[in-house]
């Protein structure tokens, strides 16, 4: 018996060998890459930071509510600019994951920045709006009075703006876009806005001067939606500056539109006709939506699912070239149209990505598209977008979007960014455990 069982004991250790040998030789396919390692490290542990105190509400509540009372200092308190200590404490965290730069200098050395790890430019926001609250029906200002003087042949705040936007569109590249909130001109452009008016002469020819400015460097401007109490006058404006502006097959100018609305199909419908009849390319630009706190409820979609149904449709239907009775089947023919779209859903700009490339592929009718995200937020999105590229398809134009200027002047801006996203928590958590693993990855190849 003894030698039958070593005989057998033998011809397992050699066939553990031979199965060792063969496991060698038989190629496997390497694990893809964590989408975050893409992340410098500082930035990577900066993130876990900030995502520790974003995905839990205990934490998020109260430091939301002291941020805001920051951004609106009274008689006794400092302004955060002359506030030293808590400048050092909050510019190289909260500040610098969320905001390109206090300079003109600092912020196009972010930009090279990102760019370097892969994206196609910046979306460089010049922060000031006013929020109009439906609930009490006052207006906030954000960086910029409420009120004015209404007869005034010139404006101060509208100049303000203009300066300020021109200064922005300084700091653009080739490729990059500037994100503008027409109600940061002030008041007497936001009560045209509530009567659905074109803002007066001074506000157009800063307009003309900025879309020229522009169209020049090959830079791109997304005009942003704002409340509803003001959004059908921005968008009278956004279709002016279209008209004028992209005619030549390349959207110069986007406006913004709200899935969360239930009234954006037959919105979109009338732009998609008057891009169609006017012979100019409609720049789209879809969003899910970020007034929720402030606008008519009953304006915005019932469940999240709705909403992102509402989204999911306009995308795909403008990559298919599909939307209503434009490419329909004995429809009207589909009109001009540049698509981006800005979300921190995986799964929509994945399953969009995918639908372009394969109509590509298949030599069937799409438009350009381009995606964005937040500068510091979703970074799991984006840098997975990036890794999207293979043999047969190109990688996809992906931006991160940011905010320029001094601490105190982006403060209020950041405050809301983090409101309109506190609801997020199943996302944010998500995005705290990517950090986290990728963290652990590193710290594994190390020891």
């Amino acid at each position: 018996m003894l030698p039958r069982i070593r005989n057998n004991a033998w011809k397992q250790v050699r066939l553990s060998s031979t199965s060792r040998h063969l496991a060698t030789e038989i190629p496997t396919s390497p694990e893809p890459p964590s989408p975050l390692a893409a992340l410098p490290t500082s930035v990577l542990l900066r993130s876990i930071f900030i995502n520790s105190i974003t995905s839990k509400p205990y934490l998020l509540t109260p430091s939301l509510w002291v941020l805001s009372k920051l951004s609106n200092p009274g008689r006794f308190m400092p302004s955060i600019d002359n506030n030293v200590l808590l400048k050092c404490i909050l510019k190289p965290t909260f500040y610098k994951q969320f905001c390109a730069g206090e300079t003109g200098a600092e912020t196009q050395a972010t930009m090279k920045h990102m760019k370097e790890m892969g994206f196609r430019g910046t979306i460089l926001t010049y922060a000031k709006e006013i929020v109009f609250d439906h609930a009490t029906g006052a207006q906030h200002g954000l960086g910029v009075k409420t009120s004015e003087g209404v007869n005034a042949e010139w404006c101060e705040s509208i100049e303000a703006w203009r300066a300020g936007t021109v200064n922005t569109v300084e700091l653009l590249g080739e490729g990059d876009q500037l994100a503008v909130k027409l109600t940061g001109a002030g008041a007497l452009v936001t009560k045209a806005f509530t009567e659905n008016k074109l803002p007066p002469q001074q506000m157009m020819d800063a307009l003309n001067e900025i879309s020229t400015k522009c169209k020049e460097r090959g830079a791109y401007i997304l005009i942003d939606a704002e409340s509803q109490h003001f959004q059908w006058g921005i968008m009278l404006v956004s279709m002016y500056l279209m008209k004028k502006y992209n005619t030549d097959g390349i959207a110069t100018i986007y406006n913004t539109y709200q899935a969360y609305l239930k009234s954006t199909p037959s919105t979109l419908a009338k732009h998609l006709t008057a891009a169609a009849e006017e012979k100019f390319t409609l720049g789209l630009k879809l969003v899910r939506g970020a007034y929720m706190g402030s606008d008519e409820r009953c304006l915005i979609h019932d469940t999240k699912k709705n909403t992102d149904d509402a989204y999911n449709c306009i995308a795909q239907g403008a990559l298919r070239q599909e939307i209503g009775e434009f490419g329909a089947k004995n429809g009207r023919a589909f009109p001009s149209v540049n698509l981006l779209l800005a979300s921190h859903n995986k799964d929509s700009v994945v399953a969009a990505h995918h639908l372009h490339q394969s109509r590509l592929r298949a030599n069937l009718p799409t438009v350009p598209v381009k995606f964005a995200q937040l500068q510091g937020m979703s970074d799991e999105v984006s840098f997975g977008l990036l890794q999207l590229k293979d043999g047969t398809s190109s990688a996809p134009e992906v931006y991160k979007c940011s905010t320029w200027g001094t601490f105190g002047e982006c403060l209020a801006y950041l405050v809301r960014r983090a409101l309109e996203n506190r609801d997020a928590a199943s996302r944010t958590q998500d995005e705290y455990a990517a950090l986290k693993s990728e963290a652990w990855r590193r710290m594994r190849s190390v020891f």
